[in-house]
């Protein structure tokens, strides 16, 4: 299981570098381009945007695995450990409920650009939508087609060619990161009800490292 666990974790920590290195490459390309070729790379800034959006989402769900989201626990350590676990089983559930609905609409929102039906219901799908306008041929403004995607002009364009990449490529890691945040705090909800943490996050994770510093550096002196 631990295997597994670090397997999945240099998936994820490469998947973030990777998107974090993207960025910096193309930054720097454009700017290598623009004051040394007085040239310019169009499309440049929209797919740092994309890429950045792909690192929160997914590295949202991370940071959640991992307890890193910043948080305050005065009113936890100050109660008795039984109060401490229902408040934290309290905050999961409301996590794992503002992620269902933050997935329902994320789905919603992509589905149109994959020529896939929405869900029908207000907060909760209740089913798929029976008639919606299709918008698989909506495309992004400035990054250009990519060979690896054609295969999508007769899957959901109906054969039309795309001049642009489209927009169901970049837009697809609202449903995956959403997918994710939601799975990762019903993990997080079950190692509070499991008694295995009290909380979602460890606010005091800095502090807990620069002891084990002063630790090491005190084993050395």
């Amino acid at each position: 299981m631990q295997t597994k666990h670090t397997f999945v974790d240099r998936i994820e920590e490469t998947l973030i570098a990777f998107f974090l290195g993207m960025m910096t490459l193309i930054t720097f390309a454009n700017v290598i381009a623009r004051f040394g070729f007085n040239s310019n790379i169009l499309w440049a800034l929209e797919a740092t945007v994309f890429l950045f959006a792909w690192l929160v989402l997914l590295g949202a769900s991370y940071a959640v695995k991992k307890h890193a989201h910043l948080g305050v626990d005065v009113i936890i350590n100050m109660v008795s450990p039984a109060v401490a676990r229902t408040i934290g089983l309290i905050a999961a559930a409301a996590c794992l409920a503002y992620a269902v609905l933050m997935l329902k609409g994320a789905y919603d929102y992509w589905a149109v650009f994959a020529d896939l039906p929405p869900t029908s219901g207000r907060w909760f799908p209740t089913g798929f939508a029976e008639k919606f306008r299709s918008q698989s041929f909506y495309e992004v403004q400035d990054v250009p087609m990519i060979g690896a995607f054609q295969f999508l002009e007769d899957l959901i364009n109906y054969g039309d060619e795309y001049e642009k990449l489209p927009k169901v490529v970049p837009y697809i890691v609202l449903p995956i990161g959403m997918l994710l945040l939601t799975y990762r705090f019903f993990q997080a909800t079950m190692q509070i009800f499991r008694g295995q943490t009290d909380r979602l996050v460890a606010s005091h994770e800095v502090e807990d490292e620069i002891e084990e510093v002063r630790a090491l550096q005190g084993e050395h002196d």
